[in-house]
């Protein structure tokens, strides 16, 4: 099902590193019998330097603390020097140097939205430069600068993650260490290898039957690479739960949306691991996990702050409710100051460090067609991606009919006709659809429903 090339499977540009057993396992992973359809190439894009970099940040996080104030308001100890810094590398940081933290203006999705050039450093390095495109929950599409370096260095807080819940990575040479599973009509597959656990396989594939020569196939295969983690969302994750796997991963990673506890408490009962429910954003990879001995998401990254703010856009205390905001990270490429999340929790004192608790944020949407079929909302963002959408709000009523209010940078009059158009091919039916222009905050949701999910 995949005539691949040793020429393109092993790609020096995307494997400057690659020994004999990451050949290996590359061939293993698209000449199984059972293998789906790899539609991509990727690759760690990492020299040997880089790696040794990589595994050095790596044990910078696993050792290192979050920082605790007692007072939630204030900022943390690095603030000052790195604001100061931003001043001088960032267009949208120049003058704020010196100005006290509650003082610094708030930057949303939209800011970066309409003008990332803003809020992107001087001095990165365009040669290594790789960018993404994330729609979000907001109506503002986004391309996200980074680097082959910021890739790798998730794996850091993925296990200071699984250390939550008493895991340690094992997987090595000759193993398959992570698949990464969607469930879309259309998804960005590929293989790699992970060169910080002897190459152990990496493994980016898509539920969908269409995307297998049999339905069968995709339980027989992912029992016969037996991948230690397995990573999705809620919609994957609950696909993954239907095929009647036989392997039992050690953990499953639950991302990108919320994770309702009925559903964690059912993976778990069936794959007899833990399931991990992180908050994480593209802009800032993950941010914390979710520990049921704390009732709340600790947090997982040293060098980003979280604090909660008012409406207004002042920081909060301890103990209360409002809206996430976040500053640093760990990409280069996007240092974020007072980055408004558009969720919301209260930041508490625990045992474990901060945690965030009562977070309110993104929940996956399913969408039900006259036909019965359901397509989920990453389906839409897709579908929607191509057109000049400012923002977006897709929503279907209680009786099925769906509404599009949508703002654009052409008239919507002339622009409709090609959004139901691309709509429709997704459901795979003519729908009884509407489309109207848009007039709201930024506070706007992305994706509603009225229909009960059975899901």
């Amino acid at each position: 099902m995949n005539p691949v090339t040793d020429e393109q499977l092993f790609s020096p540009r995307r494997f400057p590193v690659l020994g004999p057993a990451g050949r290996a396992m590359l061939r293993h992973l698209v000449d199984h019998p059972n293998a789906p359809l790899y539609r991509d190439f990727s690759g760690h894009r990492l020299t040997r330097l880089g790696v040794w970099q990589a595994h050095w940040r790596q044990w910078q996080v696993m050792n290192a603390e979050i920082p605790w104030a007692l007072d939630a308001t204030d900022p943390p100890p690095w603030a000052e020097a790195w604001v100061r810094q931003l001043a001088h590398t960032v267009p949208a940081a120049r003058g704020l140097a010196g100005q006290p933290w509650g003082d610094l203006p708030l930057v949303s999705r939209a800011d970066l939205s309409h003008a990332l050039h803003l809020h992107t450093p001087s001095g990165v390095p365009v040669d290594q430069l790789l960018c993404f495109s994330t729609s979000g929950t907001t109506g503002h599409p986004l391309k996200v600068p980074s680097l082959p370096r910021v890739a790798v260095d998730y794996q850091a807080y993925h296990r200071r993650a699984l250390r939550h819940a008493g895991v340690e990575l094992k997987a090595g040479p000759g193993q398959v260490g992570i698949v990464l599973a969607g469930f879309q009509q259309r998804c960005f597959t590929y293989v790699s290898v992970n060169p910080l656990q002897g190459e152990c396989g990496l493994a980016k594939l898509n539920l969908n039957p269409d995307d297998w020569r049999s339905p069968a196939d995709r339980a027989a295969y992912l029992d016969a690479m037996a991948p230690e983690l397995v990573s999705g969302d809620p919609i994957s994750l609950a696909e993954l739960a239907r095929l009647g796997l036989k392997h039992r991963p050690r953990a499953l990673l639950s991302t990108s949306m919320a994770l309702h506890d009925g559903l964690r408490r059912e993976l778990e009962w069936q794959f007899r691991c833990p399931v991990l429910d992180l908050y994480s954003m593209n802009e800032v990879g993950p941010i914390g996990v979710f520990d049921p001995k704390v009732d709340g998401f600790v947090l997982l990254q040293p060098r980003l702050h979280v604090e909660i703010v008012d409406d207004a856009g002042h920081p909060l205390p301890y103990g209360q409710p409002g809206e996430i905001v976040v500053s640093g990270g760990f990409n280069p490429c996007l240092p974020l100051l007072r980055y408004r999340t558009g969720d919301r929790a209260r930041l508490d004192m625990s045992p474990r460090g901060p945690v965030l608790r009562g977070l309110v944020g993104r929940a996956p949407v399913r969408y039900r067609a006259p036909s019965g079929r359901w397509v989920n909302n990453v389906e839409l963002s897709q579908a929607l991606a191509p057109f000049a959408l400012v923002r977006f709000a897709f929503h279907q009523q209680a009786d099925g009919p769906f509404v599009l209010r949508a703002e654009a940078t052409e008239p919507l009059a002339s622009l409709a006709p090609r959004l139901r158009e691309a709509i429709e091919a997704r459901f795979g039916e003519p729908l009884p659809l509407t489309i109207e222009p848009l007039v709201a905050d930024d506070k706007l949701r992305q994706y509603t429903s009225d229909l009960a999910d059975p899901c």
